[in-house]
């Protein structure tokens, strides 16, 4: 399982394609078939399962973190083949998804939000999906009380502030 859990990091880290996942080197003895690896990455999502392991290392490896200040920041991500929450946006011209991302100092991605449809700003629900972040972190047990949060223009608002 922790083989399988390094490969679907790997991936999300790298945004390699599924198909390229370099499954040979990432497992020691049996190799998974990179659509098994999807297939438990799609089980998992869709369960939660993913989100425990995920504030299970954040918790583990906490004291790495450089908390001194968090980065905020929104991505339209083109989404070629549709899926659930995608819409047509204009000036990336096709179709997207909107997720926001919180990162330590280093750069090391702490909590990403639900991707919602992408026609629109990353102010959008601003409010429902900070909160989902911090509620990410505090189920990891990262403190957030006193956090420098750093943010880009785009989300200087009267209802984010």
């Amino acid at each position: 399982m922790a083989e399988i859990v390094n490969c679907i990091l790997y991936k999300l880290k790298t945004g390699c394609q599924w198909h390229i996942l370099p499954v040979k080197n990432l497992f020691s003895n049996v190799v998974l078939h990179y659509k098994t690896v999807f297939g438990y990455f799609r089980t998992w999502c869709k369960s939660g399962v993913l989100q425990q392991i995920w504030c299970g290392l954040l918790n583990k490896y906490r004291a790495s973190l450089d908390m001194s200040s968090v980065d905020l920041d929104g991505s339209h991500t083109p989404a070629l083949r549709g899926e659930e929450q995608v819409a047509y946006q204009g000036r990336k011209k096709r179709k997207t998804i909107n997720a926001l991302y919180l990162t330590d100092r280093q750069g090391i991605p702490l909590a990403i939000s639900d991707p919602i449809e992408g026609n629109h700003n990353d102010l959008h629900q601003i409010k429902e999906r900070f909160t989902d972040i911090i509620d990410s972190l505090n189920n990891s047990d990262i403190r957030v009380d006193g956090l420098l949060l750093n943010a880009n223009a785009g989300f200087d608002s009267a209802e984010f502030r």
